[in-house]
């Protein structure tokens, strides 16, 4: 290589090196200080698109997921309701069977109608007002009543299998007109065998009139039972979508993560590496700097 004053390639070399072996240690800093390995797309343009999509699948999945849980809390919602309902007909029942045996006085028969009537009363009112989100869950009002399926959006996207119908039956009313065919008054009434305006004049008449409502009664439990297997099958359901949105987020995680995540020990390992390469080519440098004044002395 000739000596030249004018361009020292040498130095030009080294500066090349040195600028890389700085570029390297930037990287490593880079890669070990936010923990990934592909910070932009200029680290790998195909992966960063790649990741970005996963990412964005990852989030929504997450929706998805509390989308089912919204729809099993809903559905819970109904549920404990109906369970309410229940203990308040059974204990109807329990009233009934004694009113149907005959031995109780005219002032017993009024009060087991009192707390006929109280429970019948506490029906309409949970089923009147049971509610979730403003939506309500048991009732006939033409204004509230849900009428129309409900669709829980349990996957990332718009088709079908993307979706959890929950019928619009699931939140059938549970008033006492609806599951007991009549109104509180009259069904206190008949219940009890008891007129609170009048006394009975046949108790044998009263049993008789109370016995044949207990095979209503247990329609009636047998009717919310039913109501509430259905819920349970639907909230089966949703569990299922939300293990599986657990699953699918799970898998890619790990792929975002083979792809994303920086090995820590490599890039230390690069790091090291380039500072040796940079602390020689800064040492080098200074030397190549200094060629041109060879020349000079030959002049």
């Amino acid at each position: 290589m000739a000596l030249s004053i004018v361009t020292n390639v040498s130095a030009m070399m080294v500066r090349n090196n040195l600028n890389s072996a700085t570029d390297s240690m930037t990287q490593a800093l880079e890669r070990m200080t936010t923990g990934y390995k592909v910070n932009s797309a200029k680290d790998d343009a195909a992966g960063y698109n790649i990741i970005d999509s996963m990412s964005s699948k990852i989030g929504s999945f997450d929706v998805a997921g509390n989308n089912a849980q919204i729809g099993i809390d809903m559905l819970t919602t109904t549920e404990e309701n109906y369970a309410l309902i229940t203990d308040h007909l059974s204990r109807i029942r329990d009233l009934t069977e004694q009113a149907a045996n005959g031995t109780y006085s005219t002032e017993s028969l009024v009060a087991i109608n009192a707390e006929i009537t109280a429970r019948l009363n506490e029906i309409d009112r949970v089923a009147r007002t049971a509610e979730y989100n403003g939506m309500y869950l048991m009732t006939d009002d033409t204004v509230t009543q849900i009428v129309d399926d409900i669709r829980i959006q349990v996957g990332i996207y718009g088709d079908d299998s993307s979706g959890v119908t929950l019928e619009a039956d699931l939140f059938s009313s549970a008033t006492v007109e609806e599951i007991l065919g009549d109104t509180v008054e009259t069904l206190a009434q008949q219940f009890s065998g008891v007129d609170v305006t009048t006394t009975p004049d046949d108790p044998t008449k009263t049993a008789e009139n109370a016995s044949q409502f207990l095979s209503v009664i247990d329609a009636a439990i047998t009717d919310i039972a039913g109501r509430i297997t259905d819920l349970g099958a639907a909230q089966n359901r949703l569990e299922s979508a939300i293990t599986a949105i657990d699953t699918n987020v799970m898998q890619l995680t790990n792929s975002r993560g083979t792809m994303r995540d920086a090995d820590i020990a490599e890039e230390s390992t690069s790091y090291i590496s380039a500072q040796i390469l940079q602390s020689a080519a800064s040492t080098l440098l200074a030397t190549a700097n200094q060629m041109p004044s060879v020349a000079v002395q030959l002049i």
